[in-house]
């Protein structure tokens, strides 16, 4: 089973010395989320020093929020991410769930699912290494990979499932454990359907804290405040309270989830902390080992 950490925000400088770390652990993986309207750092950028920093860790967003972004030039940054990290780049990609980032970014709420599709579509042919457009050359550099770097949709929908089937690599959930087994197993259906060969990736997101009381509050602070406030959609007005009980606090726990994801067919686990506190690289090292 591959896991990886899902890095904490509240201290950007910090960022370098966890990936640092956690390349130098058994993580397959470090990921950073993506809001607009928050006092996070941009993921596109912060990963590129990431990417500079470590030599063997792969490089995550998750997720990143398309719709928010104008499709040539984020095809062009994603490109240069995937090829200045040498192919490290997987790109978790979805829709988001908040109503002021979209205000912030002034872009329309209504249609953000077909406009992801549209965005897929431009990507996609523009990583093939085909024109924009009919007054408009290709647009470089090209993609390590043929077609472009790893991609991984976040989402809870049957539209998230459809999307992997289309235009991904797999599916990245976030939700409890029986929904995540019925979303592997959508996924699964919906890549054979397809006419896809092989199988898709099946990637959990896991929140969790591992430390004193301290470290545990400090994430459960930064959890409530990232999942808080009324702007969220199609989102239970409990959310954040749920979010923050289903937050894994004790190393059994931790082996428990890897346990049970394995079960229903996880290929990777991305356990993301939400405090700031560097000791618990050694503490999710332990308690994997």
């Amino acid at each position: 089973m591959n896991v990886g950490l899902g890095l904490p925000i509240s201290d950007p400088p910090a960022l370098l010395d966890w990936a640092r770390c956690a390349d130098a652990g058994p993580f397959s993986t470090v990921a950073l989320l993506d809001r607009l309207v928050y006092d996070n750092p941009e993921p596109l950028v912060t990963l590129a020093a990431l990417a500079g920093a470590t030599g063997r860790i792969r490089v995550q967003t998750e997720v990143l929020l398309a719709p928010l972004r104008q499709p040539a030039l984020m095809a062009k940054q994603v490109a240069t991410l995937d090829r200045l990290s040498e192919g490290r780049l997987t790109l978790g990609i979805g829709l988001g769930g908040r109503r002021d980032d979209y205000t912030a970014a002034g872009v329309g709420v209504r249609g953000r699912g077909a406009r992801l599709d549209e965005i897929m579509t431009d990507m996609r042919r523009i990583w093939s290494g085909e024109p924009y457009g009919e007054e408009s050359g290709p647009i470089g550099p090209a993609p390590t990979r043929q077609g472009g770097p790893e991609i991984l949709f976040g989402g809870f929908t049957t539209a998230t499932v459809q999307r992997v089937a289309r235009f991904g690599d797999g599916l990245l959930s976030a939700s409890p454990l029986d929904d995540t087994d019925r979303l592997f197993r959508a996924t699964e259906q919906a890549w054979r359907a397809a006419g896809r060969t092989g199988r898709p990736k099946l990637v959990a997101q896991v929140n969790a804290a591992l430390g004193p009381d301290t470290t545990i509050e400090e994430a459960r602070g930064h959890l409530r405040r990232y999942y808080g406030g009324p702007h969220y959609m199609d989102l239970p007005a409990n959310y954040t309270d749920l979010v923050g009980q289903r937050m894994l606090t004790t190393s059994g726990e931790v082996r428990d989830a890897v346990d049970r994801l394995t079960e229903i067919g996880a290929d990777e686990i991305i356990f993301y902390c939400w405090s700031a506190d560097m000791d618990q690289i050694d503490r999710f090292a332990e308690a994997l080992a």
